[in-house]
């Protein structure tokens, strides 16, 4: 593909409470074995991408361990590769990213050094897909200056954390409301943008001059009469995790056998970081109905409609029903757990009962008897 990657996933947020403290978004776990960024970066190797930037931020350490390796996605090559970008002070510069038109604009080198004529430009939190051909392929048949990867949505209490689009019949973005109160407009931006990368460097470095420093406001927004936006309409599953509710509802998806069939069984597929793990033991009492279980777990109590990730243990008589249990979990005999989200390495001990609501999702944090001073 005549494009080079920069994935975004520097961002914090405050809307996923305690499950960010300690890691950033785009390293939340999803679907028993998978981080959130492993999409984006398989989209890209499928894609044909060869040279990928992942730049990162807040919360950083748990990501960039994660990406330590690039053989999982298949960048460990001659020509291209994957780099990772962490603020750094510099004679010119001795701030943070203070958006993302700014952290794209501190790593301006990795641009200007490129050769590809097209940038393709993703977030590290959405939950999909993507051919980011046949986009590019849009992005030229259209004549565009910048095509946005846009999805048409039916939840209207969504709408407050995205930027929403209007779009004529051919395609071209006319409007543009970035996280409205209130709106009549359903159709979102999914964080993915193709540019050309000569463009690019010159409206980073435009922005930078007049101080701006956020690339839907400064650069999408003040350009959309002046420049030929178009959206790309994806059909297929996207999901966004930026929030408590969000992750919940994305991992749940898991659940439904045709969105698991997609993801797990049909091409292209969804590439992750192996450990090394033996496979889930089920002791003589486990009763396990529709479940996602990852490896290395030990279950002895009842467990339905959840999603389990690794090195979890489940002790005798526990219930664990509509619920995601993250990684490194020790879950004492005779627990009740019911609507929550269990954070990693935490101990629920014997008897304890957590129930959240199917509205309202429990957050349970305790810490580790392994890890106590």
């Amino acid at each position: 593909m005549r494009a080079i990657g920069i994935i975004l996933a520097g961002g914090n947020n405050k809307m996923m409470k305690e499950l960010s403290n300690k890691r950033a978004i785009a390293a939340m776990p999803v679907a028993g074995s998978y981080r959130s960024i492993d999409f984006v970066l398989s989209n890209m190797t499928n894609s044909h991408i060869q040279k990928v930037a992942v730049i990162t931020q807040y919360n950083a350490r748990s990501l960039n361990e994660h990406l330590s390796s690039s053989k999982w996605w298949d960048f460990e090559r001659k020509q291209g590769g994957l780099f990772v970008f962490t603020p750094t002070i510099t004679s010119d510069s001795s701030y943070w990213y203070r958006g993302t038109a700014d952290a794209l604009y501190q790593n301006l080198d990795f641009l200007k050094s490129s050769h590809e004529p097209y940038v393709v430009i993703a977030s590290g939190d959405g939950v999909y897909k993507l051919d980011y051909n046949k986009v590019l392929e849009y992005h030229i048949m259209k004549k565009a200056d910048i095509t946005l990867v846009v999805k048409k949505l039916d939840d209207e209490s969504d709408f407050g954390r995205f930027g929403l689009v209007s779009m004529t019949q051919e395609g071209r973005i006319t409007e543009i409301e970035e996280k409205p109160i209130e709106t009549n407009l359903s159709t979102v931006s999914t964080g993915i943008y193709v540019i050309r990368r000569r463009l690019l460097i010159e409206l980073i470095e435009k922005a930078a001059e007049e101080d701006r420093h956020d690339f839907v406001k400064d650069i999408l927004v003040r350009y959309k009469n002046l420049k030929h936006i178009y959206g790309y309409v994806i059909e297929s599953y996207w999901s966004n995790i930026s929030t408590v509710e969000s992750y919940y509802k994305a991992n749940m998806d898991f659940l439904n056998p045709e969105i698991r069939d997609y993801f797990f069984k049909q091409y292209p597929d969804v590439y992750f970081k192996i450990d090394d793990l033996p496979p889930t033991k089920y002791n003589g009492q486990a009763n396990v109905k529709n479940c996602l279980v990852a490896s290395g777990c030990i279950i002895n109590g009842t467990i339905e409609n959840s999603v389990l990730f690794k090195k979890i243990y489940i002790g005798n008589n526990t219930i664990i029903k509509n619920s995601i249990i993250l990684n490194d979990v020790y879950i004492g005999d005779n627990a009740y757990i019911e609507n929550c989200i269990v954070e990693s390495k935490s101990t629920i001990k014997a008897n304890s009962n957590h129930v959240g609501k199917s509205d309202k999702i429990e957050i349970v944090v305790e810490k580790s008897m392994l890890y106590m001073d």
